[in-house]
């Protein structure tokens, strides 16, 4: 690494400023303009290097700039680049299939089908769609979690709990109840044949990476079931080998054995080209959406496609599955072992994991560990998440730990 800077250096000239002057105020002040990356490696406009331990909050995959990846997206770009959704192209018909492989231990039961959009919460929206359509005027209730996050778009939005982000926006499309994370006292209580659908993350990643208990999901399962209520499992952060798994309910203590209704992706499926899937399970999924009730001009692009396709192409060749709960169970075990004490205890599954702290002090810690060459979130205010590249290697692991502690003192002393 080289030398660390002060935060406000590292910018780049003008860059700032042009930021400000040009884009909409949506994210506040860049903390960095990066202009290329390589591994899991990033280098900012002034030559500075840093371990990108988010991977564009679980994004990338495959980290910046993978061989397979380039030459999949070149090749797909230099064949045929879009089409509308009038016709179909051999990678979009191909991920689908891979996808219906994947997404349940097994394989998907006959009849599942994939819609495909272009971002998380697209897929969201399409499977709230779904919900309604299957509920119908007879079901007007969702369930969701308290702390869930499922996009920011109007649909998504209702199911998302924050209040910060629904509040500006209200009202919002109605219907939506939040019962609290992990309770399942509260989730049978709430349910009931007026409950067209059920929407959970089995980890919570925006409300700092938090699991669902062993068994909720299989009990949720079941209500939803006796109930007829669709399943809808949000694995758009915690999906595509992020926990060593393909997706976070093949964790036989998180799911199960669990099937969903419907499953939703995107975040690492693209791998840092915008693609969301919405996976709906078993024989009804054909009927939950028909001609002319939903669209995307974009979503099944092929280029997304064949980017998707590189990235499962490249955790199956390269066995990052295996690599990725080898190295998360390594980590996790390293940070709760630190013995700090900022340190109060570490959670998550895999390569998606929260260091907690003792104090609301993770905004300090984190610049103070991008000073140092290191980029992670502050996800909450006494919480560190991080969602790096797949591929990340257990040196570059060690060089992070190395680092935590005297960022861990400094936050005490910052402004």
């Amino acid at each position: 690494m080289t030398e660390p800077t002060t935060t406000s250096a590292a910018t780049g000239p003008g860059w700032a400023q042009r930021y400000g002057a040009a884009l909409m105020n949506t994210f506040g002040a860049p903390q960095r303009v990066l202009v290329r990356g390589e591994g899991a490696y990033v280098w900012d406009a002034d030559g500075r290097r840093y371990l990108d331990l988010l991977g564009g909050i679980a994004v990338n995959a495959l980290g910046h700039a993978h061989p397979a990846y380039v030459a999949a997206v070149t090749e797909q770009l230099g064949t045929l680049g879009h089409v509308s959704n009038f016709f179909a192209t051999p990678a979009q018909v191909g991920l689908a299939e891979k996808l219906l492989a994947l997404v349940t231990p097994g394989g998907a039961p006959a009849g599942s089908r994939v819609f495909f959009a272009n971002s998380g919460t697209e897929a969201n929206e399409a499977a709230l769609k779904m919900a309604r359509r299957h509920g119908g005027a007879a079901r007007p209730r969702v369930l969701a979690l308290e702390g869930a996050f499922h996009g920011r778009t109007m649909g998504a939005l209702a199911l998302t709990h924050k209040a910060a982000y629904r509040e500006p926006f209200e009202p919002l499309p109605g219907g939506v109840e939040f019962v609290p994370f992990g309770d399942l006292a509260a989730l049978e209580a709430a349910m009931g044949d007026d409950v067209a659908a059920v929407f959970l993350e089995p980890i919570q990643g925006e409300a700092g990476v938090r699991p669902l208990p062993p068994g909720y999901l299989a009990r949720a399962r079941e209500l939803t079931s006796a109930a007829g209520a669709l399943l809808v499992l949000d694995e758009i952060q915690s999906g595509m080998g992020r926990t060593g798994t393909w997706m976070a309910h093949h964790l036989p203590h998180v799911g199960g054995g669990v099937v969903p209704d419907v499953v939703t992706l995107a975040k690492g499926l693209g791998g840092g080209f915008p693609i969301g899937a919405a996976v709906a399970l078993g024989e009804h999924a054909a009927t939950l959406l028909g001609p002319g009730q939903h669209g995307t001009t974009f979503g099944g692009n092929p280029v997304a496609a064949a980017a998707a396709l590189a990235v499962i192409g490249v955790i199956e060749d390269e066995g990052l599955l295996a690599h990725v709960a080898e190295l998360g169970t390594w980590l996790r075990e390293k940070l709760a072992g630190l013995g700090h004490a900022r340190l109060a205890g570490v959670r998550g599954e895999g390569l998606l994991i929260a260091a907690e702290l003792t104090e609301p002090v993770a905004a300090q810690v984190a610049a103070a560990l991008l000073d140092a060459g290191f980029i992670v979130n502050p996800v909450r205010a006494d919480a560190l998440r991080l969602a790096p590249p797949l591929v990340l290697t257990t040196a570059q692991a060690q060089s992070f730990l190395d680092a935590l502690p005297a960022a861990l003192d400094a936050a005490g002393t910052r402004p």
